[in-house]
């Protein structure tokens, strides 16, 4: 019994590889959907081939740094030193009173992103959590810069300086962003930085719990309180069913998906990338492409991908995601600070996609963000002198 405890402790619960177990998850919180309403077709085989071949190369992307490690010494020598090097002390720049520098800096960011969010819902004058109508104008660019700003600063915040007083911060930039009526952004707060808490405290297992519990709660209520503001529609099913039909109706617009490859051009991806200079939601250009509506439609991580280039484009796709995110994890095990708080935030939207898919500018922004830090991480730092070469030519 111990073995097994001891076991289970030493799991690392957000590996990338946690990306394959939540689709596999959602693929079976679907499954009562079609047996409960003759609305939506169960969807085909082919579509299943199509996620497995997402996963084979996500999978892969994975396991490129694994290879590196053990064929390319020059790769192996510079994880092995980021184990032997401690990571840089931030808290010893500058002081005033109780707070250094770098923690003043990271306050004023994660203020002002809320001070941003408060102007958006006012310039809105109402609540979009309540009203179908301004949920579709809440997504401003004041709201787009908050949003950038906000998340990860919070995250950099929890990672690098331990006070209760932040988690203040933590619950009322939640609290102004579950106001926009949009699940994704509470839950990828919710999510990112219990992810940034799970690598950089002592998290107790009842936290952790308690932590999950909040979120499931949270995308259950949003979701239902959202539906229930649009007026021109009336459901019958209640919270937990229509987390049910979500995933049911992702998949079953997916599985239209891979019968309509190549369809968009590229089109999806383009007005994604360009989101900030355009209004066109990429999700309404799903809904056009496959069900010849104005409706914001989502159709799972691989769909938006497999319209603009097929099968092989989204394939690549999974295989760059699966490779930055590990690389980024590897990174963050040993680094911490700003490498765990945006490897949580990548993940946290990751996992958000699978039922969104990726059309959302800021977490390509993230990603871009991300690719960067790698970069840093393994070759413009000096992480080697020669007190570390020396403990690695001896191990």
């Amino acid at each position: 019994m111990n073995n097994i405890k001891s076991y289970l402790k030493n799991i690392d619960v957000f590996n990338p590889l946690i990306i394959v177990f939540a689709i596999f998850l959602f693929v079976l919180i679907a499954l009562p959907t079609w047996y409960i309403t003759t609305e939506l077709h169960t969807p085909e085989i082919p579509m299943y081939f199509f996620i497995l071949f997402g996963l084979v190369l996500f999978i892969l992307g994975t396991l490129i740094p694994n290879i590196l490690y053990k064929f390319k010494n020059s790769f192996k020598n510079k994880i092995d030193n980021f184990k032997l090097k401690p990571k840089k002390n931030l808290e010893k720049l500058p002081f005033f009173g109780n707070y250094s520098q770098m923690e003043l800096l990271l306050l004023f960011i994660v203020i002002l992103g809320i001070v941003l969010q408060i102007i958006n819902l006012i310039s809105l004058g109402g609540i979009p959590l309540f009203s179908s109508y301004l949920k579709t104008k809440a997504a401003t660019k004041i709201w787009l810069i908050s949003y950038i700003i906000y998340l990860p600063g919070i995250n950099l915040l929890l990672a690098k300086f331990n006070r209760k007083s932040h988690y203040l911060l933590l619950i009322l930039g939640l609290f102004l962003f579950v106001l926009t009526g949009y699940r994704t952004t509470p839950i990828a707060i919710l999510l990112s930085t219990f992810i940034t808490l799970y690598y950089t405290r002592n998290f107790e297992t009842k936290h952790q719990l308690i932590f999950i519990l909040v979120i499931i709660i949270l995308f259950i209520l949003i979701g239902f309180i959202a539906i229930k503001s649009i007026s021109t529609q009336h459901w019958r099913i209640g919270p937990l069913e229509l987390v049910s039909y979500r995933a049911g109706f992702t998949l079953n617009i997916f599985d239209k998906v891979t019968r309509r490859e190549f369809l968009t051009h590229g089109n999806l991806f383009y007005s994604t990338l360009s989101g900030f200079f355009n209004s066109v939601d990429p999700r309404v250009l799903v809904g056009q492409a496959v069900l010849n509506e104005n409706h914001s439609i989502t159709s799972t991580i691989f769909g938006p991908a497999t319209l603009d280039f097929g099968i092989m484009g989204m394939g690549i796709q999974m295989f760059l995601l699966g490779l930055i995110l590990k690389f980024l994890y590897i990174i963050q095990k040993y680094k911490k600070d700003i490498f765990t708080a945006f490897y949580a935030v990548i993940l946290a939207q990751t996992l958000i996609w699978i039922e969104t898919g990726p059309t959302d500018l800021v977490v390509w922004i993230f990603y871009a963000i991300c690719i960067l830090l790698i970069f840093i991480g393994f070759y413009k730092i000096n992480f080697f002198n020669e007190e570390d070469k020396c403990q690695i030519k001896k191990s």
